[in-house]
């Protein structure tokens, strides 16, 4: 099958951005627009892992029973995802926090919009500070002092018919290409205290993925940090807009929630 021809928002190398999710019209962002193939990732479903390219497809990990209670729904995507991660890392132990439900229907207000801009959520220092609230310091210095990396799950929760996500093959992406940005507002709320990660910058040499018509049955787990420096991580991603969706397709649903795996 031949790859998508679609735009990227990447953003201007050696510039730091500023994205205010409760209000994107603050946001500091300088974006730089390329056209990229974008290619099908499911004939190669079986040779994805972690190690190699930074993320896997999975199918079947998690209920695709959609209840309206938005509490309940969030509750067993967390259950299931520190499940899943436990049994793709073999991790001693797993957190879980930052469950998001993402549209791009109209009435959908900034936080809950789908990010158009190729960016890697977070790194070391706000990895650090979400360990420092999960659990005592004493702990949460052992677990930092070892091994541990930051993992997301992304899944639709019906049909993808726009607004897709696309995923950047962690192996193609250079520590040269991340360009900090600080993240106000984020995760639902906008009291909160600023969020550290990075955008992309433009490099030939990356290599994007999607799965077209992404199933509720489907998910992405994709490694954003590492703390062992040489490992495969800083799998960049980005909602796009696909050409190949039909003219009033229903609005993108789709759930997610942040991980941090500490092994032993």
């Amino acid at each position: 099958m031949e790859p998508v021809m679609a735009r990227l928002n990447y953003v201007v190398r050696g510039e730091s951005a500023v994205f205010n999710a409760a209000n994107r019209a603050e946001s500091y962002w300088p974006i730089e627009e390329h056209v990229v193939p974008i290619h099908d990732v499911r004939p190669l479903t079986d040779q994805l892992s972690f190690d190699s390219n930074g993320f896997v497809l999975v199918k079947g990990a998690f209920s695709t029973d959609t209840p309206e209670n938005q509490a309940e729904l969030k509750a067993t995507y967390a259950r299931e995802a520190e499940a899943l991660i436990t049994r793709l890392t073999g991790a001693d132990k797993v957190i879980t926090f930052g469950t998001m439900l993402r549209t791009d229907a109209k009435e959908a207000g900034d936080g809950n919009l789908p990010a158009f801009g190729a960016h890697v959520d977070y790194g070391a220092r706000t990895v650090r500070d979400f360990t420092l609230d999960a659990m005592p310091q004493e702990e949460a210095e052992r677990r930092l002092a070892g091994r541990h990396m930051l993992i997301n799950i992304w899944r639709p929760l019906r049909t993808v018919e726009r607004s897709p996500l696309a995923l950047c093959d962690a192996s193609t992406v250079s520590r040269s290409d991340l360009f900090q940005s600080e993240v106000r507002g984020g995760l639902g709320d906008a009291g909160r205290r600023s969020l550290w990660g990075f955008n992309l910058a433009y490099n030939p040499d990356h290599r994007w993925y999607y799965a077209p018509r992404m199933q509720p049955d489907e998910a992405y787990v994709f490694r954003l940090f590492d703390s062992d420096p040489d490992a495969v991580q800083f799998t960049g991603h980005s909602a796009f807009d696909d050409p190949t969706s039909p003219e009033g397709a229903p609005p993108r649903q789709s759930i997610e929630i942040r991980t941090i795996a500490y092994l032993s």
